[in-house]
């Protein structure tokens, strides 16, 4: 499962920069150099209303694989059109948005499985696995761009659009060895599939859904990061030295923290770390939108929320990962990328409008106050759940039931019936214990 996360992305990031040269090689237009890129955002923005039937049947590492077989031969149709230099707008239309329909089935169904495997390995196993995806996830970027920008270099950019199909073929074969299955609504057949929605998900789990509503919120946000520093740069006469800077400084800082997350989150309350995470990515806003045109200093604060946000994303993961089971887990993950993806979206849509109304430094500083606000009502929100429920308190105190704040350091969950029964020879070690943390 691991494997799979790191080859996919891997090759995505490589051809990252080949499909725009292809599409406006062929087009000769801008326009078409983000069609790709709009069309497979599309199914994700989506995918409420149509992907969720298909979410609940992709149980096991074969039916993901089978999906991603399918965005195979979507990421092959511009190649192919350009062997008779026949690549048209409708070809990468429907290249991005065959690929978006299957990242979207398969993206929230991967990370489940991956977390009904880890169970029964003990306490915290969930959330460190999908601490460990997020760390092969983020480790592509370190390498990916600099063997991009040299293949395409050497070989011109088409062959990359093979290679990233390869790499998403590689993939799909390393799920199909994947024997274990994930289970259906909540570990049983009590609930129909068909009822399970995102929003009656979130419902049932409030933490989960103050930890997606701060990801929505940092996601709408995510424009001012990274067209804001790109306009700010060809303002001050130094195109994409600062974004440069900036994403050079966060993504190594984040791939260090992506490292060391798997140890670090099984000692933290997950609530509060996401929302200590947002506070401290608000005030990486704000520290950018005064530091004016320094490169050293923007990729110093940069570097600063890069180490925040592993700890912010792997929290929400742990929490959908240990307190949720089958269906209603993959509902769970899917509504946390739905938001956050469609966030992302809408800000990159209407971010250009709103940095060209309030400058640079503006936007970097309110959407950094939008961002602390959103953490910190996430902290008091906690707060006061905790104080409402002393008698849960007073239980984990004592090690006896759930709570807010989850087992003791070191203490098992136990497994739900689901990863029992498919990984029987695993569960004989794991304990009983309360729910995690959050």
């Amino acid at each position: 499962m691991l494997g799979t996360t790191f080859v996919v992305w891997l090759g995505q990031r490589i051809t990252a920069v080949a499909m725009p040269l292809v599409a406006l090689a062929a087009s000769h237009s801008a326009w078409s150099t983000g069609l790709v890129g709009g069309m497979a955002g599309l199914p994700l923005v989506t995918a409420p209303w149509w992907a969720r039937r298909g979410w609940q049947r992709l149980t096991s590492g074969r039916a993901i694989g089978l999906v991603l077989a399918g965005q195979v031969a979507g990421l092959l149709i511009v190649p192919v059109a350009a062997i008779g230099d026949h690549v048209s707008w409708y070809a990468l239309a429907a290249t991005g948005l065959v690929s978006g329909c299957c990242t979207a089935l398969a993206g929230p169904a991967q990370r489940s499985l991956l977390a009904e495997i880890a169970e029964p390995l003990g306490g915290y196993a969930a959330a460190k696995a999908l601490a460990w995806q997020d760390f092969a996830h983020r480790s592509s970027m370190v390498v990916a761009p600099a063997l991009g920008a040299l293949a395409v270099g050497a070989w011109g950019p088409v062959p990359l659009l093979w290679c990233e199909a390869a790499g998403v073929a590689a993939g799909a074969l390393l799920l199909t060895t994947v024997r274990a299955r994930s289970c259906g609504a909540g570990g049983t057949a009590r609930e129909p599939v068909a009822r399970l929605t995102m929003r009656a998900a979130l419902r049932a789990h409030p933490s989960i859904a103050v930890g997606v509503a701060m990801s929505g919120v940092g996601g709408l946000a995510w424009f001012a990061f990274t067209l804001g520093l790109a306009v700010r740069g060809a303002e001050v006469a130094r195109p994409g030295a600062l974004i440069a800077a900036a994403m050079t400084g966060y993504g190594f800082s984040s791939v260090l923290s992506a490292l060391a997350s798997p140890r670090l989150l099984p000692r933290l309350p997950w609530l509060a770390t996401a929302a200590a995470a947002w506070v401290g990515l608000g005030l990486m806003f704000v520290g950018e939108a005064g530091a004016g045109a320094s490169v050293p200093l923007i990729a110093a604060i940069a570097a600063v929320g890069g180490l925040l946000a592993p700890l912010g994303n792997g929290s929400l993961d742990a929490l959908i990962g240990t307190r949720t089971t089958g269906a209603e887990r993959r509902t769970a993950f899917a509504a946390a990328g739905f938001v956050h993806d469609g966030s992302v979206s809408v800000g990159l849509v209407v971010g250009g409008t709103v940095i060209g109304l309030a400058g640079t430094t503006g936007t970097l500083l309110v959407t950094g106050v939008a961002q602390i606000v959103a953490g910190a009502a996430g902290l008091i929100w906690r707060a006061h759940r905790r104080a409402s429920r002393p008698a849960d308190d007073a239980a984990i105190a004592g090690g006896r039931g759930p709570a807010l704040a989850g087992p003791a350091i070191g203490q098992r969950t136990a497994p739900s019936p689901c990863s029992q029964s498919a990984h029987a020879s695993a569960t004989s070690t794991a304990q009983p214990s309360s729910s995690s943390s959050s």
